[in-house]
């Protein structure tokens, strides 16, 4: 009984001797502008076998931590529509084809150059062409770059190179010693599983997550909708870990087949939390894995090792990106993504299995990706320093510098330009920033002085005026980027009014929650005005047009002051549907129907 008791306050002097690492270390490396992957690093090595040897076997946290990856793909999967995977098809089978063949041959001759053989350059240099999915993600999650162009790019890459691992896998199969007596039978059986994997998921995904989430979501029960979201990403994963793929791909295609769902933002928010402590553990499992004894004795040859192919590999990434893209951008993708990956520690301990790698090269080739990982974040950071300026002052743009209006508007498309004549007519000094140089253009011709500037950015805030602003308009037509500007907002100028343009009905309720001092659904006035007119159309007297649409907006108030409290589907009684006229039949609130949009707008 002593002996148990005695193992479990061990296991709670480790549970949070984890928390506290992660909670130390990653707040100050975030404040010196390292990021929290290094962060997490150093806390697992802090703590680790070659630290304060809290934790003797960081192969335990890394089985466990793995489903952080495997989360964190199902999100990013969630903002991968089909349509919008289509449309990067030539990044996926292009660029990240071309970056795969480039740098596996220019890494395997390097690999020869230090003395290893073909076979064995081959599977160093693949693995090592396999960029960490998980430090390259959150990195461009950190700097909100994962929708931008050059963003998207280097998800293509990435998707492309998950994939790759099951091909490279098959080859150390196929090249073990004694392979040659498999039957060729047993290959194509393989490759059938998979397949079949594949199509089941695709499958349940089209036809049965649909109606499963719609039936979880009539009994009002949160937590059986997280439970189930964990299920969904869980249940992926397994299928595709059983066929032989991996576990990261089953996650992020249960996301996509899910991207165009009424409830996608609904088990985003779910999976977050077990995503970033799962992700988080990850990273802390890989600083425990650094062998500093090992390091201590071969750092000449793990450090050059490492350097040499980080570079080599760096050669490859921006010629192939030079291809199509500039200079900056060259550089950006190959500092991101110079360094080994996850995957490659499972390529490795195949080929280790398979008698192709000794132990020594095990060993040295796992301590090389990890110092890359380690790398990574240090490149990242010091890239500002050779990056090639942007100059988004060319051509009459200038960039915001030191602005002193009263009211500050992010965002001059069609909905600012509106917004912005009200105070115009009164006489009110205001500052215009956008992002969008042909905007800027645009308005000069028309007589208004935008100014560049990306609002998400705190600096560029500062510099527009925020600070002096009495209060400041966000119209731009983006729900993240929305959110992060009130973030930096209630954070550095809680002062300062803040009113946003609400991308719908459920954006608004978030607004209303993070404390903005006024909100507006971006196509609210314009229906209801649309509306009204309709009714005077079909021959409603103006009398009853007018007590109609007051009813409506009474409605839609009050709905909306009891979403705030209970949530998108309360108040579900003041929707007016057309089921019960057509049907006979009560018509039911269908969050993935017709009636979703009446219940979001």
């Amino acid at each position: 009984m002593a002996a148990e008791a005695h193992e479990a306050g061990s296991q709670l002097v480790q549970v949070v001797a984890l928390l506290a690492a992660g909670v130390i270390a990653v707040p100050i490396f975030r404040r010196i502008g390292l990021g929290s992957v290094l962060g997490y690093l150093a806390a697992g090595l802090a703590i680790g076998p070659f630290g304060f040897r809290l934790f003797t076997d960081p192969q335990a946290i890394l089985h466990v931590a793995e489903l952080g990856v495997v989360m964190f793909l199902f999100v990013i999967g969630l903002e991968m529509q089909p349509s919008r995977l289509w449309s990067l098809r030539k990044e996926i089978f292009g660029l990240g084809v071309a970056q795969v063949l480039v740098c596996g041959l220019l890494l395997t001759l390097t690999g020869m150059a230090w003395g290893l053989s073909p076979l064995v350059s081959f599977f160093a240099s693949m693995g090592f062409v396999l960029t960490s999915t998980a430090i390259v993600m959150q990195l461009l999650d950190e700097r909100r770059e994962i929708s931008s162009p050059r963003g998207q790019r280097i998800v293509s890459i990435l998707l492309l190179e998950d994939l790759a691992i099951v091909p490279l896998l098959i080859l150390v199969t196929l090249l073990t010693p004694g392979a040659a007596k498999l039957a060729p039978a047993e290959y194509w059986q393989a490759i059938g599983i998979a397949a079949g994997a594949i199509a089941l998921l695709v499958a349940a995904g089209v036809w049965l997550l649909s109606p499963f989430f719609r039936l979880l979501a009539e009994s009002h029960a949160r937590e059986v909708m997280t439970a189930a979201a964990l299920l969904v990403v869980l249940g992926a994963a397994l299928i595709m870990e059983v066929s032989g793929l991996s576990m990261a791909m089953g996650a992020f295609l249960a996301g996509v087949l899910l991207s165009e769902s009424t409830f996608r933002h609904q088990l985003e928010a779910d999976i977050e939390p077990f995503r970033g402590i799962l992700l988080g553990l990850f990273f802390m499992g890989v600083g425990m894995s650094i062998d500093v004894a090992l390091m201590a004795k071969q750092w000449p040859l793990i450090l050059l090792g490492t350097l040499s192919f980080m570079l080599v590999k760096g050669i490859g990434i921006y010629a192939v990106a030079r291809l199509r893209s500039k200079h900056g951008e060259g550089l950006y993708r190959a500092a991101m993504m110079a360094q080994g990956g996850e995957f490659a520690f499972v390529l490795y301990a195949a080929a280790a299995q398979a008698g192709i790698f000794t132990t020594e090269v095990n060993a040295l080739m796992t301590a090389a990706v990890i110092v890359s990982m380690i790398l990574t974040p240090l490149l990242v950071f010091a890239l500002r320093w050779v990056m090639p300026k942007e100059k988004p002052s060319m051509d009459g743009i200038e960039a915001a510098e030191d602005l002193s209006g009263s009211v500050l508007i992010i965002g001059f498309g069609r909905f600012g330009q509106v917004v912005s004549q009200p105070l115009l007519a009164r006489g009110i000094d205001i500052s215009i920033i956008d992002n969008q140089t042909q905007i800027i253009r645009d308005a000069g011709d028309f007589g208004f002085k935008v100014y560049y500037g990306d609002g998400t950015h705190l600096h560029v805030l500062q510099a527009a005026g925020a600070g002096r602003a009495q209060a400041i308009l966000v119209c731009i037509n983006d729900w993240a980027a929305a959110n992060k500007i009130v973030e930096l907002v209630k954070a550095e100028f809680p002062l300062v009014k803040v009113m946003v343009r609400a991308f719908d009905r459920e954006h608004a309720l978030e607004l209303v929650r993070m404390g903005v001092d006024y909100q507006i659904r971006e196509v609210l006035n314009s229906a209801v005005a649309f509306g009204r007119e309709a009714l005077k159309e079909l021959g409603v007297p103006d009398g009853e047009v007018q007590e109609v649409m007051d009813e409506v907006i009474r409605n839609d108030r009050e709905r909306f002051e009891m979403q705030i409290v209970g949530g998108i589907y309360a108040g579900r009684q003041l929707i007016r549907g057309n089921l019960a006229a057509v049907t006979g039949k009560q018509a039911p609130i269908d969050p993935e129907g017709d009636a979703a949009p009446a219940a979001k707008q």
